[in-house]
């Protein structure tokens, strides 16, 4: 991702206009795609064929998902390319604020939320899950900060960098209840990981709290504004996000199936490491459907 540098420094640094959020815009066709398989395509029910289905996706949150230019490229899209072509479906990205996606796929505006989730209890009454990745959450700070990170009780003291609705932010808060009075953990929360970043770049926050391997990304990236601190914490898994439907549940299935897929031909780990990703790779996908693992 070197030939992104100038870019994702930018975004990192001003926080760009060109984030269009909520907006649909075309998105980079991988060419690691893989290939149609009949068996998994028969798995997708009828509601979700013939239609060019919406897909969910908040572009601050890179290598995972961010904007090249006027493309939403990252690991999570092309994955969700070589899902769709696995399938022999057509889909669409949305460039949507990381907030509005489970509602988006609750009201019917999306068919599918693809946007590194957390797959947690409390999400997975709104949605169906398919695992496909697992990630930790990391830490990283201004390269002149002394602050240490050894897990959430150290952040006590502190002010926390988040995005709004991500895992990151109820951990911080969850913390912030268990602090002193004497070492307030304050939480500063942002509508997109590009305004988070810049809340620690410009001294508003000491930290920034986000998964591990975007947080790496960021700091790459930064040209030395940045450093990772401590280590990753919390490893769980992610989930692409279908609606509480009986086709909704179908197209999960059918989701799996794919994954299971792409594993065994090899494109997945292609992607991964096209990426720098490879170490959150998972050797099988899971399906959580009312909360049971299959």
């Amino acid at each position: 991702m070197q030939r992104l540098t100038r870019f994702r420094q930018g975004l990192v640094m001003v926080g760009v206009a060109s984030l269009m959020l909520a907006t649909s815009v075309s998105a980079g066709a991988s060419s690691l795609s893989g290939k149609h398989n009949a068996a998994d395509a028969k798995l997708v029910p009828s509601a979700f064929k013939g239609k060019t289905l919406q897909v969910a996706t908040d572009a601050t949150y890179a290598p995972d998902e961010y904007m090249n230019g006027g493309t939403i490229s990252g690991f999570d899209v092309d994955l969700m390319y070589a899902i769709a072509k696995t399938l022999g479906i057509t889909v669409k990205e949305n460039n949507v604020h990381f907030a509005s996606i489970l509602l988006g796929i609750g009201d019917g505006r999306y068919q599918i939320g693809n946007s590194s989730f957390t797959d947690e209890k409390s999400r997975e009454k709104q949605v169906n899950f398919v695992d496909y990745f697992q990630a930790g959450e990391g830490i990283y700070a201004k390269s002149s900060s002394t602050a240490t990170f050894t897990g959430l009780k150290s952040l006590c003291g502190v002010t926390v960098a988040v995005e709004t609705n991500t895992t990151e932010q109820s951990d911080a808060q969850k913390t912030a209840k268990t602090c002193s009075a004497s070492k307030k953990l304050t939480v500063l929360s942002y509508d997109t990981q590009t305004e988070a970043n810049l809340s620690v770049s410009s001294g508003h926050a000491t930290f920034g709290f986000l998964d591990s391997q975007v947080a790496a990304y960021v700091v790459a990236q930064s040209a030395g504004v940045f450093k990772t601190i401590g280590k990753a914490i919390e490893v769980a898994p992610y989930g692409i996000a279908t609606p509480k439907t009986p086709s909704g549940k179908k197209f999960a299935v059918a989701i799996q199936a794919a994954i299971k897929t792409l594993i065994a031909n090899g494109t997945y780990g292609s992607i991964l490491k096209k990426y720098g990703v490879t170490s959150g790779g998972i050797p099988s996908s899971k399906i959580v459907l009312n909360g049971a693992i299959s």
